[in-house]
């Protein structure tokens, strides 16, 4: 990536100076968030939260789903037909996603930080790096899988890979649990489990070029 600059008051130089790994992954959900603005067709937000120490929690904060306006019959046209049938095609997804987040396996940043023995903003930073798995819904915010942990209970190493090559959490998501021929019918978590990580980012190198 080519290097910029950034102006900044002298005030802040040599707090942020101090903390270029808070920069970093700062500027990291800013481009997430211009991603997924661009993949909904509308504004998103998140929110920063920072401590005396200069520790982060970086929140998405999500607008309320609009109502689809029903079309009159003056606006039937293929144009507004396509567009009413991607917005329920959207709240279809949305829908989805929170079933998915309400399972007893997604755990809360706090859930997930006990049972890695850690707390909230390591986890949080962790989610922002790639180094962890972590899903974000319209209301319940970012939820962690508790089967992404390998025999020594530590998050499975490759996910940071597949972050980069997937280019987004629910992407990761789908691959490691849908079945890929590449991996004689595993999902991509079972392939993880079964120490063959190798095989695994080469099937999604195989699903990142798909979508390129």
């Amino acid at each position: 990536m080519s290097g910029f600059k950034i102006k900044v008051p002298d005030s802040a130089t040599k707090v942020l100076s101090d903390k270029p790994k808070r920069v970093q992954a700062l500027l990291q959900q800013y481009g997430q968030a211009i991603s997924r603005s661009r993949t909904a067709g509308r504004r998103v937000s998140f929110r920063v939260d920072v401590d005396p120490e200069g520790e982060m929690v970086v929140s998405p904060v999500e607008e309320e789903a609009t109502t689809i306006p029903a079309l009159s019959e003056e606006d039937s046209t293929p144009d507004a037909e396509l567009e009413q049938a991607l917005a329920a095609a959207r709240e279809r997804g949305r829908s989805k996603a929170a079933e998915i987040l309400a399972r007893v396996d997604m755990l809360s940043a706090d859930e997930f930080a006990r049972l890695l023995g850690t707390t909230r903003v390591t986890v949080n930073t962790k989610r922002q790096n790639g180094q962890v798995l972590g899903l974000d819904g319209a209301k319940r915010g970012y939820r962690f899988p508790d089967w992404q942990l390998d025999s020594n209970g530590k998050p499975f190493v490759a996910l940071p890979i597949l972050h980069e090559m997937l280019g987004g959490a629910w992407a990761v998501y789908r691959f490691l649990v849908q079945p890929h021929g590449e991996l004689d019918g595993l999902t991509g978590r079972q392939a993880l489990e079964r120490g063959r990580s190798k095989e695994a980012l080469a099937a999604a190198e195989s699903v990142g070029r798909d979508f390129r």
